[in-house]
């Protein structure tokens, strides 16, 4: 799921558009800029510097989400984003994001839009994290940073500002433990770099902690890199305020799969076992959180939506619950939620768009009957071209990009409507209705869902009126 869109290394090749050299030349620049010292630093350190905790730019002023745990639901920004592009496209964007203020934006250290921040050890390249920080901070958003991924060097490969491996296997590989303390340091850099960004989620959904040994997650290498970061992050500002474990609540079909929990399970499947013993184990053992982190899909892992799509999504009330009663009342957050099974490609463009945003909206009402009062929408976002399933807005390539698109509408009025804090009420719904609407209220709107591919007539909380098919309605209350 986190994979989707890592950072191809593009922003190496810029050098040869500059350069405008034969590429036998050009080659031998590069072997020399990148054997060179730089400011005493050792190979490959070109383009890197030391100063890496040194505040970035004008931090934005403190708003009442960046003193609370939990911030809202908001986007994760992936390969592409509004902070490249035409000028107009981009400015279209932040300025749509900025009558939005406080939308929690999210970003990762590496990858997915950000380069290799410590090409060598102690030498740092924030370029593509600054962009996407200030990008942050002019469209009014409530930051957040993933703690992932590692450099090279942290994880068996190679270091160098010209060495980073960006195939996805790499980018998914744990740090090794004997640099579980230099990833920790590194966290604390991005702290102090951005000292606005009050919010760190530690790695994403446990990408290189597997113990093939055991065929189990390795919890218990996972939750001593957690603590090491947790403990960094608070020796710089006992305010950052930290979570995780950032595991998928993956789900199986428990008629062929032995791992499928024999106590937590539904219409929707059983949980895998090995994820409930690796939440139970972090639980336990976790230095500290001001917060809980999850991620996963309505559908199985064998991409099998029980009993429907729209079902399906009763899976993340059910985690909810699981994930709070266990965590004493932790703000429950939701860093990725999926509804629509990718494809072979992991492309999710199956369904009409009218479907996919009723079925987000399902997902998301889901989500908030579980507890949950935070959650990133994972913005498939492409470069360029007229098309973009599911994405928040049309691809900022060109001077008519950056327009919002239907899935834009429902993440920011859901956050907007239902924000922390927001007690929900119950609303009638006449019987005949029930089977055929999703709802969610609280004093002044009402969320409601057609779950059919149909035209219905519907009465909700007094009201009669028509929708259409897979048609999603706010009503004012």
């Amino acid at each position: 799921m986190g994979c989707h869109g890592w950072n191809s290394g593009a922003r190496r090749w810029q050098l040869i558009a500059l350069l405008g050299v034969g590429a036998a030349a050009l080659a031998l620049v590069l072997t020399l800029l990148d054997t060179l010292p730089s400011n005493g630093g050792g190979t490959g350190s070109a383009g890197t510097s030391r100063d890496g905790a040194t505040v970035h730019g004008t931090p934005a002023a403190s708003s009442p989400a960046s003193s609370r745990p939990d911030v809202g639901w908001g986007f994760t920004h992936t390969q592409f984003s509004a902070d490249e592009g035409d000028a107009s496209a981009t400015g279209r964007v932040a300025g749509l994001l900025a009558r939005h203020s406080g939308l929690p934006q999210n970003q990762h250290i590496m990858g997915w839009g950000a380069g290799n921040p410590e090409p060598v050890k102690g030498r740092y390249d924030f370029t593509e994290l600054d962009r996407r920080i200030d990008f942050m901070r002019a469209s009014g958003a409530t930051p957040v940073v993933t703690l992932c991924c590692a450099p090279d060097w942290m994880k068996g490969g190679k270091s160098g500002s010209g060495s980073t491996d960006w195939s996805q296997r790499a980018l998914e590989t744990a740090p090794e433990r004997a640099h579980y303390k230099d990833f920790a340091a590194l966290a604390a850099t991005v702290a102090r770099r951005y000292p606005d960004v009050r919010h760190f989620i530690v790695w994403n959904e446990f990408k290189g902690f597997w113990n093939d040994t055991e065929a189990r997650w390795d919890y218990e290498g996972y939750t001593e890199l957690y603590n090491l970061v947790h403990n960094a992050l608070k020796n710089v500002d006992k305010g950052i305020m930290v979570g995780g474990p950032y595991l998928v609540m993956d789900s199986l079909d428990p008629r062929r799969n032995p791992d499928a929990s024999t106590t937590f399970k539904g219409p929707w499947g059983a949980m895998d076992q090995r994820v409930l013993d690796a939440f139970d184990y972090w639980n336990t053992h976790k230095a500290g959180a001001d917060f809980v982190v999850v991620d996963g899909s309505s559908y199985t892992q064998d991409d099998e939506l029980l009993p429907d799509e729209f079902a399906a999504t009763d899976k993340f009330t059910a985690v909810g619950e699981w994930v709070r009663a266990r965590t004493r009342g932790l703000p429950l957050w939701w860093a990725e939620y999926y509804v629509e099974p990718a494809d072979a490609d992991d492309d999710r463009a199956g369904w009409s768009e009218t479907r996919r945003e009723a079925v987000q909206a399902a997902g998301l009402i889901a989500m908030a009957k579980g507890g949950a009062s935070s959650g990133f929408y994972w913005n498939p976002e492409d470069q360029k071209g007229a098309g973009c399933a599911g994405c928040l807005w049309t691809p900022t390539s060109s001077g008519t990009g950056g327009t919002a698109l239907p899935m834009y509408d429902l993440v920011s009025r859901f956050g907007a409507a239902f924000p922390p804090g927001t007690e929900y009420e119950s609303v009638a719904v006449a019987p005949d209705d029930q089977p055929n609407v999703r709802v969610l209220a609280d004093d002044e709107v009402v969320l409601v869902v057609n779950v059919l591919d149909r035209a219905i007539d519907a009465r909700v909380d007094g009201k009669r009126f028509g929708m259409g098919a897979y048609e999603v309605r706010w009503l004012r209350r």
